[in-house]
């Protein structure tokens, strides 16, 4: 009976080994969701299209401006530094993550815990260098960058309010944070003065903040801002400093 059995086996068909085809990050604008406090949120997270999870990436969070409210999850790719993306991809080698604020009524910082949670799922998903985590927003989340950078000031790289407001003494956490902050000087919606007060604050404080103003432009100075190649290459030498140990 061996031999039998034996010429039975042979004859069966061999298994082949099929090639194992590499897994790919999906790339550009992708759609996401998340629930805090039992509600949803839609946002928008950029990947490169050259991402590899074996590098360590920088993060931008970008909080948009009033126009872009919503519970679309897309509007807020339509402003700022999206389409500053769109026009000069490589000049943004980095994971963005774009959240949108449900009500123009609301403040940036209502949304905190919502924004925090949209970061720390994007940290859990993609390889994210801590060191390198930026902050920026323009007008209403200009102003969301100064208050929940601020709330946060352990947690950035580096902040980049454009057009933005807020209390001087609510962002003095952030004197040890590097900061650009942009604004028309021909803004009628946000005077630059708003701005001006902020640094003039920081700047007591001890802190070294950098202010650029556009003469003549008005309130959208994001998109002068966000396609100054200038602005692109500061963001990315900024790393957190690291604290030394005694």
């Amino acid at each position: 009976m061996l031999p039998l059995i034996m010429v039975s086996l042979m004859g069966l068909p061999q298994a082949q080994d099929k090639p194992i085809e590499p897994t790919v990050t999906p790339s550009g604008f992708l759609n996401k969701e998340i629930r805090v406090h039992d509600r949803a949120y839609r946002y928008v997270v950029y990947v490169p299209r050259q991402y590899e999870a074996a590098t360590k990436w920088p993060c931008i969070v970008f909080l948009h401006g009033a126009g872009e409210c919503g519970t679309d999850g897309l509007k807020q790719v339509a402003q700022g530094i999206g389409t500053a993306i769109l026009l000069e991809q490589r000049r943004w080698p980095a994971i963005v993550v774009m959240p949108q604020k449900p009500d123009v009524k609301d403040a940036w910082e209502d949304h905190d815990a919502a924004v925090m949670a949209m970061l720390e799922a994007t940290i859990a998903e993609y390889n994210i260098d801590p060191d390198r985590l930026y902050l920026t927003g323009l007008s209403q989340g200009g102003h969301g960058a100064w208050i929940i950078g601020a709330r946060h000031s352990d947690r950035w790289a580096a902040v980049v309010p454009i057009c933005g407001y807020g209390a001087p003494e609510a962002v003095l956490p952030l004197k040890d944070t590097p900061v650009w902050c942009f604004h028309g000087g021909a803004d009628e919606v946000v005077p630059p003065d708003r701005s001006q007060s902020i640094i003039d604050a920081l700047i007591a404080a001890g802190g070294t903040p950098k202010l650029t103003i556009f003469p003549g432009v008005g309130h959208n100075s994001w998109d002068k801002a966000y396609r100054d190649p200038e602005l692109a290459a500061w963001l990315f030498t900024q790393r957190k400093a690291k604290t030394a140990k005694p």
